[in-house]
Parts: C-alpha cells; structure tokens; sequence
C-alpha cells in the first residue's frame, strides 16, 4: 500500500512538472517578443457591413462606419486592456480659420466607459467631413532603403492598411477631400495612422492645424485633486511620430506632438477639477501655417501606437526597439567604422588601408578634417571621387562630417528671431535657416556631392533643430507660421533621398522614421578629457542608459585616440602601443554591446602588436556580430563599486545569449549572478561557456533565471556565450 501510494505521489508530481512545462512552453511560444510569425494583421468589413475591424492578434481596433467613422474599441489582446472610454472624431482641421471634425459621432453622455448599444443612438455634426468609401490595401513601405551594409533586419515591414475618405457639404470647403490611413503590422501590437488633404478645388486654402489623432483614453490615474501635469498619463499605450527634434538623443524628450488633455465632457471623473489628462491629441504645436494650392495634397505627420501589455521598464523598452528595428530596418545597419582626423589625401589612403588590415569596414572623415562637402568646384569633386574609389577598391566604404546649424551664416540667411525681427533666436543662438537660399544651396550641394562622388555615410551634424524663422524673403517659406513644417521638410526630404541611394547618415537628432540610421548615444562631450579609467566607467554608464529605449545599433559611442575636448596624457589613447590594455579595453565594451564608437584619431594602430590587438577584437566582433546586435538586457550599471553587465538575447540564434561582464575593482572577485533567459527563448537548461572555457548546464528556475557563478581579474572583462 505505501508503495502504490508513493508511486501515486511521483505520477502526480510528474503530471504538474509535466503541465508546469507545457505552460511554459505555452507562454514562450505565444509571447511575440518571443515568436511574432503568427500575428498577421487582417482588415475586414463585420457581417453587417457597419464596422470594420482591424486585429492581428495582439491588437484590435474596430471603427463603426455609418453614420460616420467613429472608433468604438481599442482593445489589447495581450492582456485585455480596452483603451477607450469614449468616442472623439477622427481627425480635426483648422481651414481658412474655422475648426473642423472628420468623421466621429455625437451624443455620449457618459464618458468614463461606452457601451456599443450606445452607438446607434449617436448623430452626426453637419459640419463635420463626412466618410464617403474606403479600400483596403497591403502596406507599401514610406522608404525604398537602399541596403549595402551590416544589418541585422534587410526585410520591410508588411501588414494591412485601410483608407477611409471624406468629404464634406459645407460650401467653403468645396473640393477639398481627406484621406484617414491606418496601417496594422504584421507581428507588432502596432498601428500607425496619418491623413492627407487634397484640394481638388479652384481656390487655395489656408491649413492651419492637423489634428490627426484624438483618443478619449482610460485614465491611468484617478486623483481627487491635482493638476493634469502631475498626474500620469495613459502607459497602455506609447505614441511616436516622424515629427521629433531637440538634440536630447531621446524620443520623449524630443517629441514635438503628443498633447495629453483634460477633457470636459467627461463630467463623472474623479478630480473635482476635472484635470484628469486623459484625451490625447497628436499635432505639431508650430506647424503647419500651409497654403494649400489648387492641386496640392498636404501629408501629416505619422503617428505610431504600440501598445504595451506590462510597466516592466525592460519589457516596454524590448518592445520599442522591435517597433523601431520592424518599421525602420535601416536603423539595424551598423558598419564598423574609424573616424579620421585628415589634413591631406595621403592620410586618407593611409587609413583605409588600415582599415583594410584590421577589418573595419568603413571611415569617416571626422570634424576638423580637409573634406569640405560644400566645395562644388570640379577640381573638389573629382579628388574625393578618386578617394571614393580607391576605398571601394578595398570594400572600404567612406564618407565625411558636415555641419548644418550652429553656425553663423550671414544677416540674410540666418533664421529670423519674430521676437526681434532679427538674425538670431535659434536653439543655438545663429543658425542658417533651411529655408534661406543658402540652406537650399546647401541641400542641392549635399544631394550633389553624394551623388557625383559615391561616397557612402553622411556624418550631418546640427541637423534642423526646429528653428522657426520670420523672414517673408526666404525662397523655402512664406513667412513665420510655416517655416518650421517647411524646413522640417527639407531635412526629411534630404535625409530620405540619400537614404534611398544607400547613404548611411549619422545625425544627433530624432530622424530615424525619415531615414536616419544613428544617433549618439547620450554622453557629455568634456567627458572624453577625463582620464581613461573615468571614461571606461562613464561609457558603460552611457551603453547602459542609451539602450533602453532605442537599440545598440542606433547609438554611437566615442573613443578619443587624440586630444578632445582638453585633457592631457591620461585621456587620450596615443601612443597606442603605450595604452594597449586601456585601448583594447575600450573597444572591448562598445563592440560588446553592439554599440559603434568613433574611434578619433589619425591611426588604428601605430605597431604590428597593436594591430594585432586590434584584429583579435575585430575578429571576435565578426565572430559574435548576430548576438552582439541582438537586444540588450540590462543586469547592473557600471558603479565603479562592484562588477556591472549587460544579456543579449535572441531566442533565433544558436547562440541565444552573451553575457559581457566587467570588474572595475583592483581586486580579483567572484560573484554570481542571476542570469534571466526567458527572452533568450530557453525554458529549461542552457549550455555556458566562458571564452574558450569547458561547457556548463545550469537549469533555469521556474523564473527562467540561472545563477552564474564566475571569477573576474581586477580591472578585466569577461564574456560567455548561451545556447
């Protein structure tokens, strides 16, 4: 009997283990930031032919199309979160003056939920556009990138797109027709929307604000009192659009169209003020001011929205950098590259013959350097065409610094403060305006010099920062209320362009939906005139805090092999052969975690030993490029106190994880540390191994972690590979 009973007890247990298993499993398999191939995004009329709905299986958003288009469900399917707790029109323009609503319904009376029986009841606004027909189409992708170099995503997004067309009956606006454009994505709880205006009329009109997105959200806050700029807002939902500026090296801080609202219709909320900001509206605050001509179509911004099923700072952040590397491939491009500080051609030569013996793939000709883009002469342009191809002649690519703003131009060309009616005002004091006709030269002359000379990357410091300018002579805008849409546009439209020939472009600002591959890191520039071990601690910070949102490949680092900023001896790298184990330590931690630092000097090395340490790193980051560019989990910040680290993982590789450790410590440790594997894709065991040491099998516990205990030299790195 006790017998039969204890073999009861091991069946039982082995069925739960067995279930406990299949639940994890489950979970792996389901989680698209795990496996996202089976969320295929499908647009469809109802039954009844009075709603159309948009689901991929992680998001569904369902619009009732009579009388007039109206959202009545944003819904996670991850979770289960409905987003929506009232209705608001699709759109809203300020034409010729007067405000006007496309689509939407009228009648709600309850704002803090809505029930679909409601609907029917709701009426139109008789000056509202009103929805005519709509069709249904696959996405088309709004950059043709030209790919040539390392990435770690070549594919396009795909997905569905629905337009829906309006038009209204008010007589001032005759022959004016909005299109309102959602497109869902394939494997993404993602979905963008944008609306155009085209004047199909005899008259111009005058386009004063675009309003393309309102939501009546759920509050993520409810406050008696309190003001709306202190309570939280709607975190279910992140909002981005191609419309960001400010040289923070961050979205948020750059975003120049998210408006988060009270809303008073809503009569039943909770603050006794009614400040719950909980009505979002997407529009650029300066922009646009745009006459609209007799067969001209007006393009607004687009807007993103990703929802989020967690407040785990990682898991939001995973789920930005996959936005980012599925509807921007481009930005997962990352060639190795040098930057040179040049005065002569031979120089030149030089390097890229030693980027041919180290294995970079590219150089960059620095700030400081003897390539002037803006030089059209003949003479200019075949020297760097000759240059060009004797890189190519290498597999080298090549390309150069130029600087747009901060900078005096000149009185007539220089962005007009409306404060003064003077030069002046910019966000960095003087600065030419895109606009002007120096800033259009400038364009033609950067479109000329890539296009006549082959070069490769565009290094574009001070891109247009968001100058608005007063001047009425300016050939690129009418006056002060469109000149930042129309500058923006000229930056966008360059960026674009050169993309589509295949130039890679460095720019510190948010650019990247345009055609932007890389922007700095995050980092205070007098920093790199700190002695070296100062900046080993301050990079990692750097790496560390700049991957959160946006993924390593989007971000560069700095390494100053000469003087930078000030600084003696004990900042700079040269002699190299003098630093070898600061240099390769340098290098160690930005190839590690897939982040490009600009090397910044006239040399990659400067004996056979030091290049030779240069290739073993070189070598090693080819080795692992597909995980060292795979995500990023962040362990511990560098602290200088104890040892810090970060986890890449990818759970399509064989090779599903590398830890890259560091002990900053005069002192030999031993530590172990808790290893997290579950978007590594690993649910039971892993396989470690360190450096070229024996295999290990740690079991994951029921939190997908392991703990590692490992050993590291005083002043050292160490790194180990997953399967």
């Amino acid at each position: 009997m006790a017998a039969h009973r204890y073999f009861i007890v091991v069946m039982i247990g082995l069925c739960i283990t067995a279930l406990m298993a299949k639940g994890q499993n489950d979970q792996l398999k389901n989680d698209w930031l795990l496996s996202s191939s089976a969320y295929k995004a499908s647009i469809k009329a109802s039954d009844k032919g009075d709603e159309v709905i948009l689901s991929n299986g992680l998001v569904k958003r369902i619009f009732r199309i009579r009388p007039n288009v109206v959202c009545v469900d944003y819904l996670n399917l991850i979770n289960g979160q409905q987003l929506l707790r009232s209705l608001k029109p699709e759109a809203r323009l300020t034409i010729n003056g007067a405000n006007y609503n496309v689509g939407g319904l009228n009648g709600q009376k309850e704002n803090a939920y809505l029930l679909p029986e409601w609907v029917d009841q709701f009426t139109t606004g008789k000056n509202d556009f009103q929805f005519s027909t709509f069709e249904i189409s696959a996405i088309v992708p709004k950059i043709n990138w030209k790919s040539k170099f390392w990435a770690s995503n070549h594919k396009a997004p795909t997905g569905q797109r629905i337009s829906f067309h309006y038009q209204s009956a008010v007589a001032a606006l005759s022959g004016l027709t909005i299109t309102v454009n959602y497109e869902l994505y394939d494997g993404l709880p993602l979905i963008s929307k944008s609306l155009s205006i085209e004047n199909k009329g005899n008259k111009s009109f005058r386009i004063d604000r675009v309003v393309n997105e309102i939501l009546g959200l759920v509050e993520e806050q409810s406050a008696v009192v309190g003001s709306a700029e202190k309570m939280a807002k709607q975190q279910g939902i992140y909002f981005e659009t191609n419309y960001a500026f400010n040289n923070a090296m961050r979205y948020d801080m750059s975003d120049q169209t998210s408006h988060w609202k009270v809303d008073s219709t809503y009569s039943s909320q909770v603050n006794y003020d009614y400040q719950t900001p909980c009505l979002l509206e997407i529009y650029p605050d300066k922009a646009p001011g745009i006459a609209l001509e007799k067969g001209e179509v007006f393009h607004s911004v687009c807007t993103y929205e990703l929802l989020m099923d967690s407040y785990d700072r990682e898991r939001r952040g995973l789920a930005i950098r996959k936005m980012y590397s599925t509807i921007a491939p481009w930005t997962t491009a990352n060639p190795i590259f040098m930057h040179l500080v040049s005065s002569n051609d031979e120089q030149v030569r030089t390097a890229i013959d030693q980027c041919v013996a180290t294995g970079y793939e590219a150089l960059i000709l620095s700030f400081g350097s003897h390539c002037n883009m803006e030089d059209t002469a003949a003479a200019n342009i075949k020297k760097w065409k000759e240059i060009a191809d004797y890189a190519h002649s290498r597999n080298v690519f090549i390309g150069s610094y130029s600087l747009f703003s901060s900078r005096k131009v000149s009185d007539q060309d220089d962005v007009i403060d409306p404060k003064t009616n003077k030069p002046g005002g910019a966000f960095f004091g003087n600065a030419p305006c895109f606009g002007s006709k120096w800033g259009l030269e400038y364009r033609d002359k950067i479109k000329n010099f890539y296009k006549q000379t082959g070069f490769d990357i565009w290094e574009n410091d001070g891109p247009y920062p968001g100058d608005v300018c007063a001047s009425t002579t300016h050939p690129g805008h009418k006056g002060l209320d469109d000149s930042q849409w129309r500058q923006m546009d000229i930056q966008k439209d360059l960026y674009k362009s050169l993309n589509e020939q295949g130039v890679y472009i460095n720019a510190p600002d948010w650019y990247f939906l345009d055609g932007t591959h890389k922007i700095a890191i995050g980092y205070r520039e007098v920093n790199f005139s700190l002695p070296r071990e100062n900046q080993m601690i301050l990079n990692r910070q750097n790496i560390y805090d700049g991957t959160w949102e946006k993924n390593a490949s989007m971000g560069w680092g700095f390494v100053p092999l000469t003087r930078y900023q000030g600084g003696g001896e004990e900042a700079v790298l040269e002699p190299l052969k003098d630093h070898l184990k600061d240099y390769e330590q340098l290098m160690m931690q930005y190839y590690g975690a897939g982040v490009q630092a600009c090397y910044r000097g006239p040399r990659l090395y400067d004996t056979e030993e030091t290049k030779q340490r240069v290739v073993n790193v070189i070598d090693w980051y080819k080795k692992y490029r597909d995980i060292l560019n795979s995500e990023i989990i962040h362990l511990r910040r560098a602290d200088g106190r104890d040892w810090d680290g970060i986890l890449h993982v990818n759970p399509n590789l064989k090779t599903k994880g590398m830890l890259m450790l560091y002990n900053p410590l005069k002192q030999k440790i031993t530590r172990t540390i808790k290893v997290p594997l579950y978007y590594s894709g690993l649910s039971s065991a892993a396989v470690l191994k360190e450096k070229n040491g024996l295999p290990k099998r740690l079991m994951l516990n029921r939190n997908y972690e392991i703990e590692y205990a490992c050993t590291l030299e005083p002043e050292s790195y160490s790194w180990v590979t997953i399967e």
